[in-house]
């Protein structure tokens, strides 16, 4: 958000926040990410398999990314969502998070795609991830069916804000037509009115492409991932009733 409030620099100042600064902001990234990791290994009593099914599920869809990269599909179609979204809405917003950013992390070290865009793709999939979590709070109860049609709406929206957020983190160093550049001090509305000229004129096609694809595939193959992710989760998160040597793994309370 730092363009959209940042002031007017005095004369031959420079604009102080910028790429140099990525390597940092992937080291604090990585950092936060290990320690959410390993509150999650101390919070939970099988949490080790949960951990497990992460490294399994980040190591699957990195794979994913590198067919994309082997075969591009249209526009900014990418089949690492779908999984992302899926792993987010069943196992938690917490899971969901670091799904998102351990997977731009180990797809960009397979691909060689490591660059000042992947601390901010990290956070961008995290977030993804996240309220993938949150909407599972939110409709967990609800018909197969309508889960199904709100993921793929959830997803195909995600391909459009992915690309809104990522756009921002190059657009005050991009060069082109005065309407659609980054002015510092030209305040929160104008500022929102040359990025909506910047992102029309330069995404929007690719952008939808990735939520089209995004809500293709969680229609298509959305119902038997679910089931399989929610096996697994039931499995590892289980509690044992009082007087009963044989817990179902089904799940209980949870």
């Amino acid at each position: 958000l730092h363009p959209f409030w940042s002031r007017a620099l005095p004369a031959g100042a420079g604009y102080s926040f910028g790429p140099e600064e990525a390597p940092f902001i992937l080291t604090v990234l990585v950092g936060l990410c290990l320690a959410a990791l390993l509150v999650e290994v101390q919070g939970q009593t099988v949490s080790a398999k949960v951990v497990a099914t992460l490294g399994v599920l980040v190591a699957m869809t990195s794979v994913l990314r590198f067919a994309e990269v082997a075969l591009p599909g249209p526009g900014g179609f990418s089949p690492i969502f779908a999984p992302i979204i899926l792993a987010g809405y069943v196992f938690g917003a917490r899971f969901g998070l670091m799904m998102g950013a351990f997977t731009l992390l180990v797809s960009a070290l397979v691909t060689g795609g490591v660059g000042p865009w992947l601390p901010y793709q990290m956070f961008a999939a995290g977030w993804v991830g996240l309220s993938a979590g949150w909407l599972g709070r939110l409709i967990g109860s609800w018909g197969a069916r309508r889960v199904l049609i709100t993921l793929a709406l959830f997803g195909l929206a995600w391909g459009l804000v992915y690309g809104a957020v990522m756009n921002i983190y190059f657009w005050p160093f991009a060069v082109g037509p005065a309407d659609m550049a980054w002015r510092p001090g030209s305040g929160l509305a104008e500022s929102l009115s040359r990025y909506a000229v910047f992102y029309l004129a330069t995404s929007l096609w690719w952008d939808a492409m990735r939520g089209v694809g995004t809500a293709a595939l969680l229609l298509v193959l959305g119902q038997p991932s679910l089931r399989a992710l929610r096996r697994f989760r039931d499995r590892f998160q289980f509690e044992a009733a009082a007087g009963d040597p044989f817990p179902a793994s089904s799940g209980r309370g949870r």
